[in-house]
């Protein structure tokens, strides 16, 4: 990862509620006068939008606000931040795509936030993995599975 800006350790990662990834148009589509259309790849690498929220105590919502206006330069910066994707639950490349929604006030002492997130890559297999490895992974589960019960103890 090119930046070395850290999500904070001490923040808990996105809530699930209306989590989910909006990857960018990978091809450009024409319609013509005919009534067909005709496509075209664009750009094999595009952003990936991600909308988060986050339910911080008061003191987490202190320093969060304080890590988005300090380390991030209000939010213009890229950081690293645990995401969940069908890749896994693993560090992403981000930053802010625009101010973010909140505080608002849930319960009696937390707070809710809400921002959308842009991922620099698209959690997608390697071109590797998918010529050499899709049984490895049509079979991971299965493979983690022997190895967590079946190998031995150190």
């Amino acid at each position: 990862m090119a930046t070395e800006k850290e999500f904070p350790s001490y923040l808990p990662t996105p809530l699930r509620n209306g989590y989910g990834l909006k990857p960018a148009p990978t091809f450009a589509r024409t319609s013509m006068t005919s009534g067909r259309a005709k496509q075209r790849p664009v750009n094999t690498s595009v952003p990936t939008m991600v909308p988060v929220a986050f339910l911080l105590t008061q003191e987490q919502a202190q320093l969060f606000e304080a890590w988005f206006n300090y380390e991030i330069s209000y939010g213009t910066e890229w950081f690293n931040c645990q995401l969940d994707s069908p890749m896994g639950l693993r560090p992403y490349e981000c930053r802010f795509t625009g101010m973010y929604e909140g505080p608002k006030l849930r319960g009696l002492r937390h707070w809710e936030y809400s921002a959308e997130f842009e991922i620099r890559e698209r959690p997608v297999l390697t071109e590797e993995y998918w010529l050499y490895g899709q049984p490895f992974i049509r079979n991971q589960s299965i493979i983690d599975i022997a190895l967590n019960s079946l190998w031995p103890e150190p």
